[in-house]
């Protein structure tokens, strides 16, 4: 949303669910309305806010994904308790500021795809590789572990480290293969 100041400047926030067109949205006010922005020592305690900052005047940090929100948990004399969308509790300074509300667009994650190229495009945004398909659903010309026979892989899933590309498929050089067993009596190395 587009937010103009009185003074002529404007500026550009993340906008809370119920927030419309021509609304007054008032900055570092006491009135806890949605859409304000208030200093975290201001907001009083189970309030849900979004658009928070880590350190003062850093225009915010945390809970700016659509639908997600934060909740003020309580205040003490070293700062405010808020308890971020993870349920971690932070402590963070009075003088950080925050949006009332939770952020717009919370029904965003449950729109299927429908196309396979939508979903690449964006696991390709996010860096990662897709489709990734596994070597056991493989045929066996196309991967080590591939086959039409049986579930698993056919071939040892443990791999020397000078083995050539290609054939270097699986655990590589490890120390140990198998399930661990004795969790609790084992030492635990400091």
């Amino acid at each position: 949303m587009l937010v103009e100041l009185e003074r002529g400047m404007d500026f550009y926030a993340l906008p809370p669910e119920g927030v419309s067109e021509g609304q007054i949205i008032e900055v570092g006010s006491s009135n806890s309305k949605v859409g304000n922005i208030m200093y975290l020592g201001a907001i009083p305690e189970g309030t849900t806010i979004c658009n928070i900052e880590r350190t003062a005047s850093d225009g915010g940090k945390f809970a700016r994904s659509s639908g997600s929100f934060a909740t003020i948990f309580g205040h003490t004399q070293d700062g405010t308790v808020i308890e971020l969308p993870s349920g971690r509790r932070v402590l963070l300074s009075d003088n950080c500021r925050a949006t009332i509300g939770a952020v717009a667009g919370s029904g965003r994650v449950e729109k299927p795809f429908l196309k396979a190229g939508n979903k690449y495009h964006l696991m390709n945004s996010k860096g990662r590789v897709y489709p990734r398909t596994r070597g056991v659903a493989m045929i066996a010309a196309a991967h080590p572990f591939g086959t039409g026979r049986r579930r698993g892989p056919k071939k040892p899933t443990s791999v020397r480290r000078s083995a050539p590309p290609g054939k270097k498929v699986g655990l590589i050089a490890p120390r140990r293969t198998g399930r661990k067993r004795g969790g609790k009596r084992r030492e635990q190395r400091v």
